[in-house]
């Protein structure tokens, strides 16, 4: 993906690694890289029944920290490039909306960037609300403008 010029949210830090031994390793590795901005997840692979294929990747992570507040949700996800546009996306966030719940979660919040018209619907499919924009001061979207969603669960 990182060829495509697209970028691993809601994969765990997929880009900082070299094998699956080294990413699967999550808490070790997030610790060391987030220290005290670290908060568990839950990593979900989505995969398509008929194949087998990995299709997409979504992360629950809780409690937020204080990044995670502002800037990065407690919902990330991404879709397989070659499979975009098929509603794996909406799937995925419909599916783990139940597990936030069962993990004591009365609403969730999602950011995307305000240039990702995708992420924009699948989050609203969802029950997403927009509270409000904000500006990127670190670098996370393309446009400048992050948007934040709370999702009852």
């Amino acid at each position: 993906m990182e060829k495509s010029g697209d970028s691993f949210d809601g994969c765990a830090g997929l880009e900082d690694v070299h094998s699956f031994g080294e990413w699967i390793d999550f808490e070790t590795r997030l610790k060391a890289k987030y220290k005290g901005e670290y908060v568990p997840s839950e990593i979900f692979l989505a995969v398509r029944q008929r194949d087998d294929r990995v299709v997409g990747m979504i992360d629950f992570r809780h409690p937020l920290s204080g990044f995670l507040f502002q800037f990065g949700g407690n919902i990330g996800y991404s879709v397989r490039p070659s499979e975009r546009r098929k509603g794996y996306a909406s799937e995925m966030l419909r599916l783990i909306l139940p597990i936030c719940r069962a993990f004591g979660e009365s609403s969730v919040l999602l950011t995307c960037d305000k240039n990702n018209v995708a992420s924009q619907r699948t989050i609203i499919k969802n029950g997403g609300v927009l509270e409000k924009e904000i500006a990127d001061t670190v670098g996370l979207s393309e446009s400048g403008i992050i948007l934040r969603y709370w999702i009852s669960v």
